[in-house]
């Protein structure tokens, strides 16, 4: 599992840029998988709880229902006032239910959700962040994978 400690320790960079774009505004698209294979996308918020990325859901929401039968899950972070100041950020990974009864008494002691909820912790398989150089006219894009190096792609 790549919790988000690992990809700042593996890429502190792009981590930092990457976190810089989920905390700039609360709200998110997040895209889950439906019980028949199509995609549902869905309005969330992440937060970084101690090395994880985390993301919770009102009870019995149907993205938490779509994530506790099959937990592959994308979160494209709002891209703001479409500037592309700050690049725009994605992850891609599985979200895992936190069931730990003293894991989620941590969590609700320390951010007093409102209760009931689900909470997930993503265990990461990819980062990316895009933005644009407008002075070399060029696209950027920044690749990180667990245990890899961040892959740079540029595009004119």
């Amino acid at each position: 599992m790549a919790k988000w400690e690992q990809f700042s320790a593996e890429a502190p960079e792009l981590a930092e840029a990457v976190k810089a774009r989920f905390t700039a505004t609360k709200h998110h698209v997040m895209a889950t998988l439906r019980a028949d294979g199509s995609p549902r996308v869905s309005g969330t918020e992440v937060d970084f709880f101690g090395p994880d990325l985390i993301m919770g859901s009102m009870w019995q929401a149907r993205k938490a229902l779509d994530l506790r039968r099959d937990g592959r899950v994308a979160i494209h972070a709002n891209p703001g006032d479409g500037t592309m100041a700050g690049g725009d950020g994605k992850i891609s990974g599985v979200a895992v239910e936190v069931v730990d009864k003293e894991e989620l008494a941590a969590f609700v002691d320390d951010r007093h959700p409102p209760e009931p909820f689900h909470l997930f912790r993503i265990d990461l398989r990819e980062a990316v962040l895009t933005s644009v150089d407008h002075e070399r006219n060029l696209m950027i894009v920044e690749l990180w994978r667990p245990g890899r190096p961040v892959q740079r792609t540029e595009r004119t």
